[in-house]
């Protein structure tokens, strides 16, 4: 009867505001019959999420990839970034993509964010750069990478995929770094279904990355560089300023549904990502590391055979993307084959949470 009643529970599905809501900004968007080309609700929507992350300048582009990408080339990067293992693949493919060579440095085995005391033994003459994420929403050790860079003049740019919400010491963790870049993919917290946002302090970096996303465009006849189409719609603003309202509530239930995993699977033999001190947390994401790949697999499998669909996340460690020139990071590639990301999602229940919890401690005693 419990399977039959709760079908399909999978890693992730997007928030989903009221439709009327949506309506009637698309409706707006229809009479005026300006669908993209930085629209009136683009710019609404920027401004409310300057004001709403508490950041200098903020632009919405077209996806949290184009972000990346943007960002390495405003800051004019070239040789070698350092960067993590673990993080999801655009990371290092945006590295890859704009010319220069990713070098891994491990993380650190209880935060999964990248270990600040290897960062200097991978430093050379040719690195121009540190990329480093903060892993499922988790707070890097902003102030030990700020004190490399500063003393080797590094750019430092946050991936910030999984940020939204955080704040770190009462600031938003999309505040630190010359740029931060995020996803407002449809499975994040806050989406635009498809999006992505660039976040600086500089205004010189953001005239440049505005220009970039818009072909190059310094005015309608002339170009400033070479740019590329990384701007977002009016229908994909419409849905970000729908749920933008809700953000609060959103990160409330979280919260709690995070809460209530940890107090069904606190007794068993694995463990939680440890969450940096200071740290209003967004609870992005629930993963939990096993003490082997036997164990995952088959914990996976049970849950696959409930209808059940976690995610190994992030699986595999990208120091072994064939693409990358061969570079051992032992801890993140042992994390990465030993963690999993348990369902989590606004409309997600306690009981199938508990769900969730009683056949994972079944499998695991089995």
């Amino acid at each position: 009867m419990l399977v039959g009643a709760f079908m399909n529970i999978t890693v992730t599905k997007p928030f989903i505001p009221p439709f009327g809501e949506f309506q009637t900004y698309l409706q707006g968007v229809w009479e005026r019959e300006w669908f993209t080309n930085n629209g009136p609700l683009v710019n609404e929507l920027e401004l409310k999420l300057k004001e709403k992350l508490n950041v200098d300048h903020l632009l919405f582009l077209s996806n949290g990839t184009i972000a990346l990408q943007i960002a390495i080339r405003a800051l004019d990067l070239q040789g070698e970034i350092i960067t993590t293992p673990f993080s999801y693949v655009a990371t290092t493919s945006s590295i890859v993509w704009e010319r220069c060579e990713p070098v891994m440095v491990d993380i650190c085995p209880d935060t999964l964010n990248i270990d600040p005391e290897k960062i200097e033994q991978a430093i050379t003459s040719r690195t121009s750069a540190i990329l480093a994420t903060h892993v499922f929403g988790n707070p890097c050790d902003v102030e030990a990478i700020e004190k490399i860079a500063q003393k080797h003049q590094l750019r430092v740019i946050y991936d910030a995929a999984h940020a939204f919400g955080t704040q770190y010491k009462k600031r938003s963790l999309l505040a630190y770094g010359d740029i931060a870049t995020c996803s407002f993919h449809a499975t994040k917290l806050f989406h635009t279904i498809e999006g992505g946002a660039v976040t600086t302090s500089n205004p010189e970096i953001l005239k440049k990355m505005a220009m970039m996303r818009n072909f190059g465009h310094s005015s309608l006849t002339e170009f400033g560089g070479v740019g590329v189409n990384g701007k977002n719609s009016e229908v994909h603003a419409a849905m970000g300023l729908t749920n933008l309202k809700y953000v609060e509530e959103i990160l409330k239930v979280r919260k709690e549904l995070c809460e209530h995993y940890k107090s069904e699977l606190t007794d068993l033999p694995i463990r939680f990502q440890k969450i940096a001190e200071n740290t209003d947390y967004n609870h992005s994401y629930f993963p939990v590391i096993f003490d082997d790949e036997k164990t995952l697999l088959h914990v996976m499998a049970e849950l696959n055979l409930n209808n059940i669909y976690p995610r190994r996340y992030f699986y595999p460690s990208l120091s072994e993307l064939p693409y990358v020139h061969e570079q051992r990071s032992p801890i993140s590639e042992d994390v990465s084959r030993r963690i999993m990301c348990l369902p989590l999602y606004h409309t997600l229940s306690r009981e199938e949470i508990d769900m969730v919890c009683r056949i994972i401690k079944r499998s695991i005693r089995y």
